[in-house]
Formats: structure tokens, sequence, C-alpha cells
């Protein structure tokens, strides 16, 4: 019997340069306008579930182990991920995911579990 791992991160992606190849990296550094290194596009972030094809949506930032359905449910609330807090802001309009702002900047990596942030809490400090 397997334990079904909670929401986490699988991948990370950049893309500092308009129509060219993103970048994936293992850990980034998540500043007030989105992913360091990266260029600034509609949102600051764009998280979409493993279920989808990355390849045919190439400018999500975050993809992330859990049902297309309970991500976009995410739509309203906080979440920390790693050091960082985010606000899911609402779905882009042709693609699937979610878009979120940068609510607390602070460090995340694959594997970094996404959790929800009830009213007056906010994200854990980082050592």
């Amino acid at each position: 019997m397997s334990a079904e791992l909670p929401p986490h991160v699988t991948e990370i992606r950049i893309y500092p340069v308009k129509g060219e190849p993103g970048q994936v990296l293992e850990d980034v550094e998540v500043e007030a306008g989105g992913l360091a290194g990266d260029r600034r596009k509609k949102a600051a972030l764009h998280l979409v579930s493993v279920e989808e094809d990355v390849a045919t949506h190439p400018r999500a930032n975050l993809v992330v182990a859990t049902p297309t359905a309970l991500l976009e449910a995410s739509v309203g609330q906080r979440l920390r991920i790693g050091g960082a807090e985010v606000f899911v802001t609402g779905k882009p309009s042709g693609c699937p995911g979610v878009y979120a702002d940068v609510v607390a900047p602070g460090s995340l990596r694959v594997g970094d579990v996404l959790l929800a942030v009830g009213a007056g809490e906010t994200a854990a400090p980082t050592a």
C-alpha cells in the first residue's frame, strides 16, 4: 500500500528571453515580481498540474503534482510553497493551471509541498 504524496513542486522553469527555450531549475528565489531570472509576464507565477502536457504550455513556471481540478480550486487562496507565499489570482484564458501573485518572497525547490495558508497566518520564516 502506498501513501499518496501531498501536492508538491515537480519542476521549476524560467524563461529569461522571449521566444527562447526555457531553463529547468532545481531551486529558485521567488521575488516580488516572480521567479528570479524569469522575464516578467501577465502574472508573477503560472502553476500547472503534472496532468497537463507542459510542452504544449511552455510558459508555466511551476509544475505541481496535484490534479488539475484541485489546482484550479485553489483560486482565491494563499499558498505557502517552500519559503515563499503566493495568492492564487485566477485561471488563464486558453491555458490550464492558475496564475499567482507573490505575497512573501522566499526560496523554493523541487519537492517543496504546497500548503494552504489560513486567515491570519503568514509564511514561516526560513533559516
